[in-house]
């Protein structure tokens, strides 16, 4: 298998900071950091650096409201699906809405099956192929 970013430049910026201006040391803290197109950044602190402060606290204030949202949407999602399941049942049936209704059904469902990730590419399209099957061409 090769590596998809095999001819992407390895490029490592290094940042200054603005508060304490602390470089490499044993005592400073290194944070490091992947950009879109896949460079580094690194900026050092020292421990005392109010931006390292004010950084940490925005980071544990968003890993909080993070599992806030993890545990509604554990308790919201198993009913959200019931009520998509409901809603699919009382459509009438042999409509040519049948096929995204059903497709939506099993889309959802196997997302249900593991929420500890996302439905990968290969699954929608299996599921979008059995509901919408490709035509021959003509």
């Amino acid at each position: 298998m090769t590596d998809a970013h095999a001819d992407r430049p390895n490029i490592r910026r290094h940042l200054d900071c603005e508060d304490c201006h602390a470089g490499p040391d044993r005592e400073n803290i290194r944070i490091t950091a992947v950009e879109r197109d896949l460079s580094l950044t690194e900026i050092w602190h020292s421990p005392q650096c109010p931006t390292y402060t004010i950084e940490r606290i925005l980071l544990e204030a968003s890993a909080e409201r993070v599992k806030e949202q993890e545990a509604w949407a554990k308790e919201a999602f198993p009913a959200a699906q019931g009520r998509l399941r409901e809603a699919a049942a009382a459509l009438p049936a042999g409509t040519p809405a049948d096929p995204f209704a059903a497709a939506l059904l099993e889309l959802v469902q196997a997302q249900a099956d593991d929420t500890g990730r996302f439905v990968t590419l290969p699954t929608w399209a299996e599921i979008l192929d059995r509901h919408f099957p490709p035509t021959a061409p003509a």
